[in-house]
């Protein structure tokens, strides 16, 4: 990827310098300004989410919703380990709530209690849900939208959770098409 980032940034260098070479100094530094003041604002949702997260997490709020979502997430994950239930509920809730980098501490962990258990399958399914970002409230997308001065940044909402949902479902129904043939080609002699 840094390669990639590297070649269109040499590209668009380079064919700035070829138009306007006065205006390439000048659109560098406006360019890395927009870059900090962006990473400032997306810096302060993580905090803002990261501080809910641990608020909701000291109250029991969070063991409660992880309670509530453990039936569910133990017959998706096929685990009975309730360590993993619990981080893999804190991990979708997060993720539910638009909260992006505070979801990955507690995916990290209940993959990690997953592969201790030999539960790929778990593992892959739990992968492929935190990946597709099915957002109630896609914080990032809406704030980044409302930094770049966006006239409506929450008009983006429906196309998101659309496509989101058909990312889940082509996702998951891979993962189960994948362990399902595997699982026949184990029982043939």
């Amino acid at each position: 990827m840094n390669i990639l980032f590297t070649v269109v940034f040499a590209a668009s260098a380079a064919a700035l310098l070829f138009k306007d070479a006065a205006a390439f100094l000048p659109a560098l530094l406006a360019g890395a300004g927009k870059a900090v003041a962006l990473g400032l604002q997306l810096a302060a949702v993580w905090a803002v989410w990261l501080g809910f997260l641990r608020v909701a997490e000291d109250a029991g709020i969070l063991r409660g919703f992880a309670r509530g979502l453990r039936p569910l997430t133990g017959r998706l994950l096929r685990t009975k380990n309730e360590a993993a239930l619990g981080q893999a509920a804190i991990n979708l809730a997060a993720n539910l709530l638009g909260m992006g980098g505070a979801a990955t501490p507690a995916g990290t962990r209940a993959m990690r209690l997953l592969r201790e258990e030999g539960n790929g399958f778990g593992q892959a399914l739990l992968f492929v849900i935190a990946c597709a970002g099915v957002q109630l409230f896609p914080s990032t997308v809406i704030a980044v939208r409302a930094a770049a001065g966006a006239a409506d940044p929450y008009d983006v909402y429906l196309p998101i959770l659309l496509a989101s949902l058909g990312a889940l479902v082509v996702g998951a129904g891979s993962v189960l098409a994948v362990y399902a043939r595997k699982a026949r080609r184990r029982r043939k002699p």
